[in-house]
């Protein structure tokens, strides 16, 4: 790590003043994409035939704009690497890959003025992955903090001027970072992503804005139900041993930061909602009594189906996670009326669909329209919840350790190996990977910090699709 000069900034807080000024800087997209280099697999639009022959999309998009200078984006850590990114937004049009005939309009919907999303990693697990910035800035009050901070070299303000700012001679992160406490937090964000869960089942094919022969136009023109351009796409190779062969593609090892509690390692424990409701529960026809073979959250819509729990078999082994879970479910499905849904709900603020639930429970009935709309609020109030809590608590510590490759200096605790954290919580169910790592007990969490090999494209890109 670069060791910190009197007064110095880190990265993490020029970021935190980009951040904060974003909208007072513009960015050279072009000086951007010469000089960048993925920290993935490249990926094309499209999807691959049997004989691994690429068939391109039908449409394609085309910027607007074509500047020179796009604004500055959005930066967000990863959840569990020392990663930043900065995710721009740019306008595009949709036309036809044959001819470039432009396609204006689909079910009703003006689509020539659509947002485009790229990211761009700033950090890549803990290294500095774009040396420098080329901006212009619009407001003196931003230049003259960044000037302060002695990352511009400049001694005037000039809006016309495009100033280079370095990000490969900053340290990282300051050596005295304090971090809040962690504590609870991992079951907290285990119930928000079980519920969150289970409304995005519920939501798949639903809209609380459009009918369903307008998202089928919107699949065929490659929209999502928010009207995102939703292209598919594909590894750009189809051979990944042959492309590490001959040095197009390249790997390395990415470690994982994730925090869990002393029952449950990380949040991918926990199946998804489908999943979940197909482990423990029973759809049946309430008229005929006949099972649905592969109930999922979509059919739950249908008042003719009945839930009930599922008859488990001896073999069965009942684990943490399903302890965690299953309170939830059962509430949400009307089994049991222990309160958990609606103390959750307005915890992030979703009051419309806790009392719509409460409704329900006492047998008023809900249209399904009414529904979905109250569901698709809370899925937002969810998400953003989740997000928060990362943002602002979790993702800086990930990031410190990341960096460093230690604990902040006000955490004390001592190192185990994955057998030695398996003696002391039995609960805890380790992946192949997390089983070569190692682990910290922090108060009621454990962080464990494991690697994982990762895949990129060598050849610097010229454009970056997501």
């Amino acid at each position: 790590m670069t060791t910190m000069k009197n007064n110095q900034i880190s990265l993490l807080e020029l970021i935190q003043i980009l951040a904060e000024y974003r909208h007072n800087i513009i960015v050279n997209i072009n000086h951007l994409q010469e000089n960048y280099q993925r920290t993935g697999i490249k990926r094309v639009k499209g999807v691959r035939d049997e004989n691994g022959e690429l068939l391109q999309p039908w449409l394609r998009t085309e910027y607007i704009d074509n500047a020179e200078y796009v604004d500055m984006g959005k930066f967000q850590f990863n959840r569990n690497t020392a990663t930043i990114n900065m995710l721009i937004k740019r306008k595009v049009k949709l036309a036809k890959s044959e001819d470039k005939t432009p396609t204006l309009e689909v079910a009703g919907l003006l689509v020539n003025n659509l947002n485009t999303f790229n990211n761009y990693t700033i950090v890549s697990d803990g290294k500095i992955n774009i040396k420098s910035l080329q901006v212009k800035i619009s407001r003196k009050k931003a230049f003259d903090l960044l000037k302060q901070k002695g990352v511009l070299d400049a001694d005037y303000f000039d809006f016309d001027t495009e100033y280079s700012i370095q990000l490969d001679n900053l340290p990282l992160v300051a050596s005295d970072s304090r971090f809040s406490s962690i504590d609870g937090l991992f079951n907290q964000l285990a119930e928000l992503k079980v519920l969150a869960s289970i409304i995005s089942a519920h939501l798949k094919k639903e809209s609380d804005i459009f009918i369903a022969p307008q998202l089928d136009e919107f699949k065929k023109h490659y929209l999502s139900k928010n009207t995102y351009i939703n292209f598919p796409t594909t590894n750009e190779y189809t051979d990944i041993h042959e492309a590490l062969a001959n040095g197009t593609l390249d790997s390395r090892l990415s470690y994982k930061i994730d925090i869990g509690s002393q029952n449950i390692l990380n949040l991918s424990k926990l199946p998804s909602a489908n999943k979940f409701l197909n482990r423990m529960y029973r759809l049946c026809d309430k008229n005929t009594g006949k099972i649905i073979i592969k109930p999922s959250f979509e059919m739950v819509f249908n008042n003719n189906l009945a839930v009930r729990h599922r008859l488990l078999s001896s073999r069965t082994k009942i684990t943490k996670v399903d302890e965690l879970m299953k309170p939830i479910f059962d509430d949400f499905l009307g089994l049991e009326q222990n309160g958990i849904v609606v103390d959750i709900l307005k915890k992030v603020g979703a009051d419309s669909l806790a009392q719509l639930f409460q409704d329900k429970q006492t047998g008023k009935q809900i249209s399904k329209e009414e529904m979905v709309v109250a569901l698709t609020a809370a899925n937002t109030q969810l998400e953003q919840h989740i997000e928060n809590i990362y943002q602002d608590r979790i993702s800086p510590l990930v990031f410190y350790i990341g960096c460093i490759g230690l604990l902040p200096y006000q955490i004390e605790a001592k190192a185990m190996t994955a057998e030695e954290a398996a003696a002391k919580y039995p609960n805890l169910q380790f992946s192949k990977n997390e089983q070569e790592g190692t682990f910290f007990a922090v108060g009621d969490n454990i962080i464990s910090i494991y690697a994982k090999i990762e895949y990129y494209s060598k050849l610097i890109s010229v454009c970056v699709d997501n």
